[in-house]
């Protein structure tokens, strides 16, 4: 039995507008998309021509990055 020392890589995990929308609190998708384009907001990523998400762990860290902030 062979023994592997590295860890498994976890897979990406990806969240559509809804979710994101449900992550911030329900903001209007007008609203993501202006923090997007002002740069306070993760970039989303183009997986097709009509398929756009945003990395998980990218939207985890703004959250705690908004709560750390508010709570300063």
């Amino acid at each position: 039995m062979q023994s592997n020392n590295q860890a498994t890589p976890k897979p990406a995990a990806f969240y559509r507008l809804p979710k994101v929308r449900e992550i911030c609190g329900g903001v209007a998708p007008s609203t993501i998309w202006a923090w997007v384009r002002r740069g306070k907001f993760p970039k989303p990523i183009k997986l097709g021509a009509n398929t756009t998400v945003w990395n998980a762990t990218d939207i985890e860290a703004w959250v705690q990055s908004r709560i750390a902030a508010s709570q300063r």
